[in-house]
């Protein structure tokens, strides 16, 4: 079997910023950016567990830079890492400037997807493997960010976070 990696997730949506996505300062409501974030992380799930896919959290959103009404904004979406059953995906939200064309990272967000089966049960996916540095390094950190989140949420133990305990303990 063909191993999977996050490239093969990879899920990019592009749409233009409308008055009526916006708030009274002309920028794009952070409700419908997180709405946005959510159908392109659960598109990049599906495509790596080929499941139903559900949202289980948004473990992370930085809202670093306004969204401007008339903006061209692109979502891009990838699996970071695959638990059992659930899926984190690492999203990264660009702008384009309308005069240069460039673009310049405006957020960045992690929600975490489980795959279940027609009635609603969570069901197993394989692994992914990272192959750039990025996504080592995504990869990497995403155990110790379901750790924190688990120890958080009182489902695991803080002496049981061994991803967490070597950042900061020196044996």
């Amino acid at each position: 079997m063909a191993l999977k990696t996050p490239e093969q997730s990879k899920t990019i949506m592009t749409d233009l910023v409308l008055p009526s996505e916006t708030n009274p300062i002309n920028n794009l409501f952070g409700g419908e950016l997180l709405a946005r974030m959510d159908r392109a992380a659960s598109i990049a799930a599906r495509r790596h567990s080929r499941r139903i896919v559900v949202t289980a959290s948004v473990n992370h959103v930085a809202f670093n830079h306004a969204v401007p009404l008339g903006s061209v904004v692109t979502i891009e979406a990838k699996v970071s890492r695959a638990f059992r059953s659930s899926m984190e995906i690492y999203l990264d939200v660009w702008i384009e400037d309308r005069e240069s064309g460039e673009c310049i990272k405006a957020n960045e967000a992690i929600y975490t997807f489980v795959a279940v089966n027609e009635t609603g049960r969570p069901v197993k996916v394989e692994d992914i493997h990272p192959e750039t540095d990025l996504e080592k390094e995504r990869f990497e950190g995403a155990l110790r960010r379901k750790q924190l989140s688990l120890v958080l949420a009182g489902k695991m133990k803080p002496h049981d976070a061994t991803e967490l305990k070597a950042l900061f303990l020196n044996d």
